[in-house]
């Protein structure tokens, strides 16, 4: 059995038959679609994706600023307010 990794799920045809009352109902939430009760896809809201897009690049950032930390080179002190 394949693990559901979203906290409610929809058949196909349930999708198929009201997509915009799936969204709605979701709360921002994924939705599992299932074909014969396996998920074969996600949905969710634009306003999740965006959020799970801001967190990826937070994730990047703060690599990247790890990365430029441990890279040897002296760091330089700045305030907010000299930007």
């Amino acid at each position: 059995m394949e693990p559901i990794l979203a906290p409610s799920s929809v058949g196909i045809s349930e999708l198929k038959a009201n997509p915009s009352a799936v969204l709605e109902s979701s709360e921002d939430m994924p939705v599992a679609i299932l074909n014969r009760n396996k998920p074969v896809a996600y949905l969710m809201s634009a306003k999740a994706w965006e959020a799970i897009c801001n967190q990826l690049e937070d994730l990047e950032l703060r690599r990247i600023a790890e990365m430029r930390l441990k890279d040897g080179q002296p760091t330089t002190r700045v305030r907010l307010d000299e930007l």
